[in-house]
């Protein structure tokens, strides 16, 4: 496991998420139609919808932004890892805190093609809620809800 630390995001963080964004969602995300929107628009999306709207966390390595996440009314609405730094425990790490920011539970949104991604949450105790065909979202892929629910019981859904 590599050492992070997870701190919430401010906004001088803008252009380290952005690019774990788009790195991220390129590089494991190829069925994906072209993005239209250049650097400097998403950089902008981040700084002027993303941080303002969501609790948002980013993971730190050597200093650097090396992924992040963000939770806005019960969903998860984001969770990106750069690449180099998958499967070596940020991403749960950024899964953690998103789940104690919304200790009654946490539901979400994954295209039905991130096999990776949908595995990772089902680790995690996250199950499916619904399908569509891709009606709801920009991309019009198919895509799933997932939710998570924290057990009564005093046993952990968190993998």
């Amino acid at each position: 496991m590599t050492r992070a630390l997870i701190r919430p995001a401010a906004a001088e963080d803008a252009a380290a998420i952005a690019h774990v964004h788009v790195t991220s969602r390129e590089a494991t995300m190829p069925y994906l139609p072209p993005r239209r929107r250049t650097d400097e628009q998403v950089v902008a999306w981040v700084r002027d919808i993303v941080l303002p709207g969501a609790a948002v966390w980013v993971a730190e390595t050597d200093g650097a932004v090396v992924g992040y996440a963000a939770v806005a009314d019960g969903v998860l609405d984001a969770l990106y890892l750069l690449p180099g730094v998958r499967r070596q425990g940020i991403g749960t790490l950024l899964l953690r805190q998103a789940q104690a920011h919304c200790p009654a539970g946490l539901s979400l949104f994954v295209f039905q093609k991130n096999t990776g991604a949908r595995a990772f949450y089902a680790h995690h105790g996250f199950t499916v809620a619904d399908t569509n065909d891709g009606s709801r979202n920009m991309e019009r892929e198919p895509d799933m809800t997932m939710r998570w629910e924290p057990v009564t019981n005093g046993t952990r859904t968190d993998g």
